[in-house]
């Protein structure tokens, strides 16, 4: 059985060099691509197939966590790790939000670093309950929302009910016979007039409305 196959995204060339390095010299993991900026990783990591991106949280032209939300839109079955220097509550909520598997500090040993890259190819977790459910409750605080979803017309509360469904765009699409890029325009519509910034938050949001509706 062959090892974990491993996406790279850093902006510092030594970093991406050492860290590849390291990986393969387990003799087990196969680092499949590499890019430097977000943009090049987005191009890229169709080609590469691999089972986990190891993402820089802080990019140039960007963040490794708005790549996580692209990566695991287009491609769930691929596990996403951010690394990164800093020990930021905001970021690592937003990794959370984003459907990242893990959030490691740089300063890790590079076993850690190896533990966690194959407990992820395996589809596990790396993120505490304790802190998922802190970022949960975070959520749930905040104005009411009916105001918000008075904003969004009939054809944008389907979308945004599929999406709490899970489906992906490609899946909404087929669903409701529109292309998928008129269901992309939609979801960026709802994002921004329900004020969130991920699609995690759009499902969150539409499931909590519908456990409400219920009681």
């Amino acid at each position: 059985m062959t090892g974990p196959r491993v996406f790279l995204l850093d902006d510092h060339e030594i970093v991406r060099r050492g860290i590849r390095e390291m990986l393969e010299d387990t003799g087990e993991i196969t680092v499949v691509g590499e890019a430097a900026s977000a943009a090049e990783a987005l191009r890229r990591i169709d080609a590469a197939r691999p089972d986990v991106a190891v993402l820089d949280a802080r990019l140039e032209d960007g963040s490794g966590i708005d790549v996580c939300r692209e990566i695991r839109s287009a491609h769930p079955e691929i596990g996403c790790l951010i690394l990164t220097s800093y020990d930021d509550d905001d970021a690592l909520f937003s990794a959370i939000m984003a459907g990242a598997a893990g959030y490691l500090l740089k300063q890790i040993k590079g076993t850690d670093l190896i533990g966690a890259i194959r407990a992820i190819a395996a589809g596990r977790s790396l993120l505490d309950p304790a802190v998922t459910q802190r970022v949960l409750a975070r959520l749930r605080e905040g104005p009411a929302e009916d105001r918000r979803l008075a904003m969004l017309g009939e054809r944008e509360r389907e979308v945004l009910r599929l999406i709490a469904e899970g489906l992906t765009n490609r899946q909404i699409a087929s669903r409701i016979c529109l292309s998928e890029k008129t269901i992309k325009n939609y979801v960026s519509a709802i994002l921004d007039k329900l004020e969130l910034t991920s699609r995690t938050q759009a499902a969150v949001f539409a499931t909590r409305l519908s456990a409400a509706s219920s009681h």
